[in-house]
């Protein structure tokens, strides 16, 4: 097997810093880790995430060892999405895209894994027809056609429908002041043992809607912020602030609602834990990256844009995962209509953590639809 190669890419050369994120937003210059199969220059893959380090990811050896140079790839918000833009993640992307192209190979998939598969279909979509001119607050993004080359085929993997999506999932609507943490409505406490599971469905209505309302709050108190900020000479265009307990999908605890074959609990473990600790899903955020992945004004949802490309598509469904369900097969299906077809990987975790019989699996289901384009 090849040696792990190093990408060290730079973005956009001469592109204006971007504060407080050190080398990767003052170039920006991004890294990635892929290895080279023997033989001819037929086919390439990125995979990546947002913000997860995918250098390391289960995917790439074994996809090398098919034929298919897998890269890695990280974006320039590596390990912190406190002030990501999904607009420039994408940036980052067709970065490692040209990348690939300009090394030779003939065909450039992506694979989206988990919160990488919308990222992948925002690309994919911006690629086939510029839309992002401007982010969500209205910025320009200066985004071109150019920065942007489109691929030849998405493969998702444990797919997450988005990062809005998710938190209108997850977000916890028993909050009743945002600056207190411990502060909780016991009437809307999916975790407080007085509702019991399996949950009712009149305490899933309420409990969805009052989701949807604490989230309709944060997003007009942002949007109100920033126009605050911005029309206040010497004013920065910008502030952090906290969301306080965002893992608080009652699917984490009642396993009768979209049922697979998962255990209880979260990806990361214990979900009241989860909900409750000092890092988490979209815990710390800025004012524009609330808005651009975590608000409804999110150009980044999945599964509506995968419906707006045009290249062949593949879904892998991991059977016991604790974050995606069958309705989120069934979301991205309906999104990628004739193009897609879906193949279960029985058994298999979010990242098939645990599980090395079920890697080659996923690897020989995407190799064999790779080779097939």
């Amino acid at each position: 097997m090849p040696e792990l190669q190093l990408a060290v890419i730079d973005v956009k050369p001469g592109a204006a810093m971007e504060s407080q994120s050190g080398l990767q937003m003052l170039r920006p210059r991004i890294y990635g880790a892929y290895r080279v199969p023997a033989g001819p220059k037929k086919i390439a893959a990125i995979v990546m995430h947002p913000t997860s380090n995918f250098m390391g990811h289960y995917l790439i050896a074994p996809l090398a060892e098919r034929g298919i140079c897998c890269m890695g790839l990280n974006s320039r918000y590596m390990g912190n999405d406190t002030v990501l833009l999904m607009e420039r993640a994408i940036q980052d992307l067709g970065a490692g895209v040209q990348f690939l192209r300009a090394a030779g190979y003939e065909k450039v998939l992506l694979i989206g894994n988990s919160g990488g598969a919308a990222l992948a279909s925002f690309y994919q979509a911006q690629a086939e027809k510029l839309t992002a001119h401007h982010f969500p607050d209205g910025d320009p993004t200066h985004l071109h056609p150019d920065d942007l080359p489109p691929a030849d085929g998405i493969a998702l993997c444990a797919a997450h429908q988005g990062r809005s999506k998710l938190m209108r999932d997850w977000i916890d609507p028993s909050v009743t002041d945002e600056h207190d943490p411990l502060s909780v409505d016991p009437e809307l406490d999916m975790y407080d043992p007085r509702h019991a599971v399996p949950y009712s469905a009149a305490f899933l209505a309420r409990f969805s809607a009052a989701q949807k309302a604490r989230l309709d709050r944060l997003e007009h108190w942002a949007m109100e912020r920033l126009r605050q900020l911005r029309s206040t000479p010497d004013a920065p265009r910008d502030q952090a602030f906290i969301v306080y307990r965002t893992h608080a999908d009652p699917r984490c605890v009642d396993l009768s609602i979209d049922a697979n074959d998962r255990a209880p609990g979260s990806v990361w473990g214990d979900a009241r834990q989860v909900n409750y600790s000092a890092n988490a899903m979209g815990r710390t955020t800025s004012l524009t990256a609330f808005l651009s992945q975590w608000s409804s004004r999110s150009q980044a949802d999945g599964p509506s844009n995968l419906a707006r490309t045009t290249c062949p598509k593949l879904l892998l469904t991991y059977t016991a995962d604790q974050s995606t369900f069958p309705s989120t097969r069934d979301a991205w299906l309906a999104a990628g209509g004739e193009r897609i077809r879906n193949i279960d990987i029985v058994g298999g975790n979010h990242y098939l953590a645990g599980q090395p019989e079920l890697v080659p699996r996923a690897a020989d289901a995407i190799a064999e639809w790779a080779h097939a384009l």
